[in-house]
């Protein structure tokens, strides 16, 4: 059971799962880049995104029991409708809506295809507590979900990508929106945690994987703060900074949640984050349990350290 003190709120970060499977795909589904990262998922994903990992994840967040879960995308490897399906029938092994937020990935967005067999099997999971319609990616994101004192505020970049990249964008709408929301819950004493899947912070992954519009997300949030920034997409623990006002904020990237790697840093992991938050001065510590052969499941890797 989780350890937290009245006060805490603990959250679970988990990302880049790469939970379905490509057995049986058509020819029609192959098209365009989709090929390659087929093939990619034949010679070597398959085997390093292992669902026993996920199961021995599931068993593990049950015994933690954080208050809320924290997904970042890439639940697909290629974004074709019956991998959407799938994991829609994934997510409640991890939570309710009320208890998930997701915002997606760049293999969540291979190639364009209609909202209706795709991202709308992820909605109750994607959309703000507010929304009182499903629509699509433009106007789902950004999303505001309010627990206790805390304020998840998810950003998509889930965009599709040409050959050999996997870039990611935000766009002017959603940035004036964030802008917007930010602002509007700055004075509220609210812990704003924003997540999206493509690292925030320009030069800290390779140009082809980039967030393409990293630097004016900088802008905003050194104009307008958030507390805490969460990602994923390197398949690697980082942590790095973003100016705020008065400041600096982190912004931390987790590794694979499923990937069973021959290399020691890309051994799955997940984050549990216990937030207090007090008003003048919040406190937030990380924790990292990471997926061990010998255990068979989840186990600390090392001791709590305070990051705010």
């Amino acid at each position: 059971m989780s350890t937290a003190t009245e006060d805490e709120w603990v959250l679970a970060h988990l990302s880049d799962p790469h939970l379905t499977h490509l057995d049986g795909l058509g020819a029609a589904d192959l098209l365009s880049k989709r090929l390659l990262g087929y093939l990619s998922w034949r010679r070597r994903r398959r085997h390093e995104h292992r669902p026993e990992v996920l199961d021995a994840l599931i068993a593990d967040l049950k015994s933690i029991a954080p208050d809320h879960v924290a997904i970042t995308g890439d639940l697909t490897h290629l974004g074709t409708p019956r991998e959407f399906q799938e994991a829609a029938a994934w997510l409640p092994r991890i939570g309710t809506p009320q208890q998930v937020t997701l915002v997606p990935g760049n293999h969540d967005a291979y190639r364009a295809e209609r909202w209706e067999q795709t991202f709308r099997h992820w909605t109750p999971y994607m959309r703000s507590d507010e929304a009182t319609r499903d629509g699509d990616l433009d106007s789902t994101f950004p999303s505001l979900r309010i627990r206790g004192s805390v304020a998840l505020i998810g950003v998509s970049t889930a965009v599709p990508s040409s050959l050999l990249l996997a870039t990611g964008r935000i766009g002017q709408r959603q940035l004036d929106a964030l802008s917007e929301l930010l602002r509007q819950t700055g004075p509220s004493g609210l812990f704003r945690i924003l997540l999206l899947h493509h690292p925030p912070v320009p030069g800290s992954i390779h140009w082809r994987k980039r967030l393409t519009d990293a630097q004016a997300l900088g802008a905003v949030l050194a104009e307008r703060g958030v507390e805490l920034v969460l990602h994923g997409h390197g398949h690697r623990s980082c942590l790095n900074w973003l100016p705020i006002p008065g400041g600096r904020a982190p912004a931390i990237g987790v590794r694979s949640a499923s990937e069973l790697s021959e290399r020691p840093a890309h051994r799955a992991e997940y984050h549990i984050y216990r937030i207090l938050n007090r008003s003048a001065a919040p406190r937030v510590s990380l924790s990292v349990r990471r997926y061990s052969t010998r255990a068979g499941g989840f186990v600390a890797v090392e001791n709590s350290q305070t990051i705010l």
